[in-house]
């Protein structure tokens, strides 16, 4: 299957303060002396979009983690697709696992924000993933299909957007599914995105997020069907995600 330039985008989570910009741009200065094959997101938390997207220009993509799927109102402590736009941001994450869980994300709460996302012009990367208990369970796939199904909206016909697979298991934890796991449930979503937006999900990125580093980087990167990678503690150091990013 054809696919575009592979994405590797960094979650830096609840990380990150004005010294930690330090990394940013050292990662920024790496890649404008050896520029990567793969395009380079850093998505840091909504304090540091508008200083970080200063700092390192056009070098890196620069994203939110989250977005309201109401464009303003009474929504204290929300920011909204267009808040994170206006602060630089190119990129937003939805429906992260630990925001379905902690936060009760359900699969139209994401794609509403996903409508929100691409009506502020951004590039959405739609999250979904199984538990430990239904990957034991051999439903793993099953999960995923009907997630993408819930999650993914028409709005993105047409538009650039990506899906990132994150088995919840995997999450910092250091395991990680096989090559096998890992191409099965990502030829199920591209599957579902060819099913949803037919010629339009030919191409989107698929990226695999879940204990991604510098010594398993490549071999994740070249499986079938694998986009590119949503990674997380190891983006927090530009030492680190330079190996997985040289990986491509």
């Amino acid at each position: 299957m054809k696919q575009s330039v592979k994405l590797i985008v960094g979650n830096w989570k609840m990380n990150g303060l004005g010294a930690d910009l330090a990394e940013a741009l050292a990662l920024g200065a790496a890649l404008q002396a050896s520029p990567a094959r793969a395009r380079v997101g850093v998505c840091p938390p909504a304090t540091l979009i508008e200083r970080l997207s200063r700092a390192v220009g056009n070098t890196i993509e620069v994203g939110g983690q989250d977005c309201h799927a109401e464009p303003a109102g009474a929504f204290t402590g929300s920011v909204s697709a267009a808040m994170l736009a206006d602060a630089g941001a190119k990129l937003v994450i939805l429906g992260h696992s630990e925001r379905r869980a902690a936060c009760g994300e359900t699969d139209a709460d994401v794609a509403a924000k996903v409508d929100a996302a691409v009506a502020a012009g951004l590039e959405p990367i739609v999250c979904v993933g199984e538990t430990l208990a239904q990957r034991e369970a051999g439903e793993a796939v099953e999960v995923v299909s009907r997630q993408m199904a819930g999650s993914v909206s028409d709005a993105l016909k047409g538009q650039a957007f990506a899906v990132a697979y994150e088995p919840v298991w995997a999450i910092g934890t250091g395991l990680i599914p096989t090559l096998e796991q890992i191409e099965a449930v990502h030829r199920a979503v591209r599957a579902a995105l060819i099913a949803r937006l037919g010629d339009d999900g030919r191409t989107a990125p698929i990226l695999y997020g879940g204990s991604v580093k510098p010594s398993n980087a490549a071999e994740i990167l070249h499986a079938a069907e694998v986009g590119g990678a949503l990674v997380g503690g190891a983006s927090l150091k530009a030492e680190d995600f330079l190996g997985i990013i040289r990986a491509v």
